[in-house]
């Protein structure tokens, strides 16, 4: 019988009243699997930044599961982060998720070209080191299967991870992937390369396909074309796409397991029915049902 992988989740902070109790039925819900950790990110520019801190300092107090501040390059100087960091370290907060970020929308959102802060942190790697002078944080750091869109070429990508490691992450999360061949070829590149912290896959469940394709194409990201059949027809019928959203992502995770993966990170959508239908398939129960 296969063990049950560990697993984790990664929520976003609620803009509206009506987003936020979403976002606690989710994490209400998804809480009993008794995830590793889980993740709230941080907008484009450090736009969300309260609100950050806000959800994980909560989730942590009220759930008692390890949370993880989502904390960028971007729009800060290294005091500025610094203090973050130590304000983060002061509430309880032990895990960091350390990334370069994306430059405001104002500069151009995700399409726009990233130029490092002034006195701040130019790159994740950077921060990474900067962090651990703060504090002995856990940190996680972002990783590339099929390499950064800013990557000049994947060698340089993966050099930027191994950097990354070296300064003191923890583990890598992989950009989410549909092409399990691209994770298991970069985790073989990760391994000639010296990095030994775990590269966890990051899984994102489908629910809506148009949205996944544009997803995709911002983060570089191979979208099957056996993932296009399978989901061609369903934008009508959302009860069959739910069914056939939660079988693939549970397949995908099964074909991971099968290559020695024993971890998962799912990115939710703050939402918590295709999540825990996918964790169930992989024997990832809630405490509560175990008798």
């Amino acid at each position: 019988m296969t063990t049950a992988p560990s697993v984790s989740f990664e929520f976003f902070p609620p803009k509206t009243e009506k987003m936020e109790q979403s976002l606690w039925q989710a994490i209400q819900r998804l809480a009993p699997l008794a995830p590793a950790f889980v993740s709230v990110t941080y907008g484009a520019g450090g736009s969300t930044r309260e609100r950050t801190h806000a959800t994980v300092c909560r989730i942590q107090a009220e759930t008692g599961i390890p949370a993880a501040a989502h904390l960028t390059c971007v729009g800060a100087t290294r005091d500025e982060i610094d203090a973050i960091a130590r304000t983060y370290w002061d509430a309880g907060i032990r895990h960091i998720v350390a990334l370069r970020g994306d430059p405001p929308e104002a500069a151009g959102g995700l399409g726009g070209a990233y130029v490092p802060h002034p006195g701040g942190y130019a790159y994740a790697a950077d921060l990474v080191a900067g962090l651990k002078a703060v504090a002995d944080f856990e940190i996680s750091v972002a990783a590339y299967p099929e390499a950064h869109p800013d990557a000049p070429s994947a060698a340089f990508d993966l050099d930027n991870l191994k950097r990354k490691v070296d300064a003191g992450a923890t583990r890598g999360i992989t950009q989410f992937f549909f092409d399990n061949d691209k994770y298991l070829r970069f985790r073989d590149r990760c391994v000639a390369a010296g990095i030994t912290a775990p590269i966890v896959p990051g899984i994102l469940p489908i629910t809506n396909f148009a949205r996944a394709v544009e997803f995709a194409a911002k983060c570089n990201a191979t979208m099957p074309a056996k993932l296009a059949e399978t989901f061609d027809g369903l934008d009508s019928d959302p009860e069959t796409r739910q069914l056939v959203a939660a079988t693939v992502a549970a397949e995908q995770c099964q074909a991971l397991q099968a290559e020695g993966v024993d971890a998962f990170h799912f990115y939710t959508l703050n939402r918590s029915d295709l999540t825990t239908a996918i964790c169930r398939m992989l024997g990832v129960k809630a405490k509560a049902a175990v008798a």
